[in-house]
């Protein structure tokens, strides 16, 4: 199960895609990528029309058109070293950052931070 814990690189998730939208062999990038639910429904889909090597390709296109940022903030689950049972130091810390983050996920739930922006300030707060 380690494979599951390795952090997906971009490049792997790309040629999986375009694999999947020339060949037979659709959604294998969705598995790489820990979806597998969208991966059966693409391998699904490509018994009866072409509709799931369209989407591979329409895959192909917005992962390239993502930065490694955004990829990462997307597909790579959070490491050990940065979960909020890491941290450490006084009680009033921890308060804060918990505050912070509740206000932050209010901020995401009203619309006014994406969710890739909402990633990025929760990891900012448990760096």
């Amino acid at each position: 199960m380690s494979f599951l814990n390795q952090p997906k690189k971009r490049s792997i998730g790309i040629i999986l895609a375009l694999i999947g939208s020339v060949t037979p062999v659709v959604g294998l990038h969705k598995f790489y990528l820990g979806q597998p639910l969208w991966g059966v429904i693409y391998f699904l889909l490509s018994w009866q029309s072409p509709i799931a090597r369209i989407a591979c390709a329409i895959d192909v296109v917005l992962y390239l058109a993502q930065d490694n940022d955004l990829f990462t903030g997307r597909f790579n689950s959070i490491t050990a070293s940065s979960s909020p049972a890491q941290i450490t130091g006084n009680p009033q810390q921890v308060t804060e950052i918990a505050t912070a983050i509740r206000e932050l996920e209010k901020l995401r739930q009203d619309g006014l931070i994406s969710e890739y922006e909402f990633e990025q300030k929760r990891r900012q707060l448990l760096s």
